[in-house]
């Protein structure tokens, strides 16, 4: 099957206004959309000439209502290799599990952002990119919004957790970088769950998820008949946070004429309205969030310096994943528990030879993409703790990946071992002995014998070994 085959689309849909929308979405990728309102029609189509050259299907839960997963599964039945994504209102962990077992590829949860839509269709479609285990998923386990509920203790990380925490008891502006998936959102939460206007609403406006052409008027607002199509007065997100917090997510993308008024904002304190004659003074504790270094922007001459030094008094640099890889069995452990509790799943263990695997990823999607895989796992998992076996499509990534090096001529940090402590001396040999072995049987997937005969031991000395440094079967 052609490239230009693979572009069509079928949407599962019986909402005009939402088939509409996701057709223009899907064509901005170059595909083209067939919008069926009912399953038996979907079903019959799949027979056709047309159905024969799908790439991919986008089901709307509310067409087949409590049958969508029976949908699912017969789509997969007749099209084992056809991508299907499931949207839905509901942020339920159970429909979630649910449709993951029936067969969906992906589980997008209504009203989707432009962004999150087109990254999945292009995850779910790219031979190249990874595949099921790593597609990203959009349930949303509840967590509380403090410091202590982030985990870590690597000193980078810390680090950021001891500004976030100290600034957050202050009244000036904030800047938050990191990769996307590091842990933004929650650390914004936190910081305002710890701040003097904790108990006035927290707002966040998502720049990537806005359209550029909205987005100023998203911010400060606009009058009746300001320009075409703003037929009612709107008020912004800055005259409602008033005495409050906004945060203003992917700021990196906000677009140079709007930076350069939410500068002076911070400077002057009011704000106005488009089209209005008149400004507003408000009281707006912003802070701002970046998946990329504000100031590299600034030098390259794609951000605004006036705005940048306003808000970088305080900044705050949330370290990749792959910095501080340390951190993975903690955070898995973690995300397992709270997995455990969802509905339709159970409390889970994790191997040595599991958590190897997991320390040997770069993770490009960070800690979000780490609970993304173990949760995929765990929906799938028979036994009572996920091992290396349960993370097929890691293990063949990983093993697909070339040698490479890291700083100073070293192995690459998440693929190796720590020889020094953080403070620049050497660790203990029974440390090192220990993650030598955990990398081992990571790395052989468990297979003991061939990790002896690897690691130049006989069996009984690995067990033996195992034993006394504390390596245990699950952890």
């Amino acid at each position: 099957m052609s490239d230009s085959e693979q572009r069509l689309l079928m949407l599962i849909d019986d909402e005009p206004a939402q088939s509409r929308l996701i057709t223009a979405l899907a064509a901005r990728e170059g595909w083209r959309t067939l919008v069926v309102s009912d399953a038996e029609t979907a079903i019959a189509t799949l027979g056709t000439r047309q159905g024969m050259q799908l790439g991919a299907v986008i089901l709307d839960q509310w067409v087949p209502g409590d049958d969508a997963c029976a949908l699912i599964a017969e789509l997969r039945g007749r099209r084992p290799a056809l991508p299907i994504l499931m949207l839905t209102t509901s942020s339920s962990p159970l429909l979630a599990v649910e449709a993951m077992r029936a067969g969906a590829t992906d589980y997008l949860i209504k009203p989707v952002a432009p962004d999150r839509l087109m990254t999945a269709l292009r995850s779910a479609t790219t031979r190249e990119a990874p595949r099921d285990e790593l597609q990203p998923l959009t349930e949303k386990m509840p967590s509380s919004p403090d410091f202590e509920a982030m985990i870590g203790a690597a000193p980078a990380f810390r680090t950021a957790l001891a500004i976030a925490a100290k600034s957050a008891r202050g009244s000036g502006h904030i800047l938050v970088e990191g990769e996307t998936g590091t842990g933004k959102e929650m650390l914004v939460r936190a910081i305002h769950a710890a701040s003097q206007r904790s108990k006035m609403p927290l707002r966040i406006i998502n720049v990537g998820a806005t359209p550029a052409n909205s987005i100023e008027s998203a911010l400060f607002g606009h009058e009746k008949g300001a320009f075409p199509g703003a037929f009612d007065r709107q008020m912004g997100s800055l005259q409602h946070c008033d005495g409050a917090t906004l945060v203003i997510d992917e700021i990196d993308r906000l677009p140079l004429v709007v930076q350069q008024r939410l500068a002076e904002f911070l400077v002057q304190g009011s704000c106005r309205p488009i089209g209005a004659r008149h400004a507003f003074r408000v009281d707006v504790r912003l802070i701002a969030a970046s998946n990329y270094p504000l100031k590299e922007l600034v030098e390259h001459g794609d951000f605004l310096p006036e705005l940048y030094h306003a808000l970088c008094g305080t900044t705050v640099m949330l370290p990749p994943l792959r910095a501080r890889s340390g951190d993975i069995p903690a955070l898995a452990r973690h995300f397992l528990g709270r997995i455990g509790e969802q509905p339709g799943l159970r409390p889970l263990g994790i191997t040595d030879g599991a958590l190897a695997l997991l320390g040997a990823y770069d993770w490009p999607g960070n800690v979000r993409q780490l609970q993304a895989v173990l949760f995929r796992a765990a929906v799938f998992c028979d036994g009572d703790a996920l091992t290396a076996d349960d993370f097929p499509q890691l293990s063949s990534m990983i093993s697909a990946e070339p040698p490479s090096a890291g700083h100073n001529g070293m192995a690459h940090e998440s693929a190796g071992v720590m020889l020094f402590t953080a403070d620049g001396n050497l660790r203990p040999l029974e440390d090192i002995e220990a993650d030598v072995i955990r990398l081992a049987i990571g790395h052989y997937r468990g297979r003991m014998t061939e990790v002896a005969r690897r690691l130049g031991i006989g069996r009984s000395t690995l067990y033996r070994k195992l034993g006394e440094l504390g390596i245990g079967d699950a952890a």
